[in-house]
């Protein structure tokens, strides 16, 4: 079951004399990566370094630290706290010590980690829009069983009817299938695109 962040979390330690921050917040598209980047953008860093992972797609980026030691243990991070949709960004601010590549993994991926240790992670719930029709004598039926499901949706009144379009949880869309066509004696069916 995949999780994501409630909102955006930030933690701070200082490894021999270097400052690590780490950022780390809930995405849901690559835009949403690139707008995230952008807004915390800090010339100050010696390095940014980040991981994301948006479903199956993930990202990472050392930023001139050696291969394999910053972005790589960030997205070990994310994936070891079984989190989607989420980015972390952990900077670093030089303090004349090298770590050496064991010190540099320890200390992107434990930044990381003691971030994600302090957040709140949601159940991530995939929904699907879905649409149909009814007619007015109908829609007053189909409207409490979306009030009872708590669905979000919207409606257009035409002609003959009433058109509706709502997000469901997967696991809604059977059985409100089988209540539409129940209500219209199979004139109408939901619409939907198969994942």
């Amino acid at each position: 079951m995949p999780f994501t962040l409630d909102c955006t979390y930030q933690f701070e330690e200082e490894i021999k004399k270097s400052r690590f921050q780490a950022i780390a917040a809930p995405v849901d598209h690559e835009q949403d990566v690139k707008a995230f980047l952008e807004l915390h953008k800090d010339i100050s860093t010696t390095h940014q370094c980040w991981a994301w992972k948006i479903g199956h797609d993930v990202r990472f980026n050392d930023d001139g630290e050696p291969s394999g030691t910053a972005g790589r243990p960030i997205l070990a991070t994310i994936e070891g706290n079984e989190l989607t949709n989420v980015i972390v960004l952990v900077n670093r601010w030089f303090g004349g010590i090298k770590l050496g590549t064991g010190g540099l993994v320890r200390a992107y991926g434990g930044c990381a980690g003691q971030c994600l240790l302090q957040a709140e992670k949601i159940e991530l719930i995939h929904k699907k829009i879905v649409s149909f029709q009814c007619l007015f004598n109908e829609w007053p039926i189909l409207q409490y069983e979306l009030q009872q499901l708590q669905i979000e949706y919207q409606t257009q009144y035409l002609a003959m009817g009433v058109a509706v379009e709502g997000q469901f949880k997967l696991d809604q869309i059977a059985g409100f299938a089988l209540k539409i066509q129940d209500v219209t004696r199979g004139r109408e069916q939901l619409h939907y695109d198969e994942l």
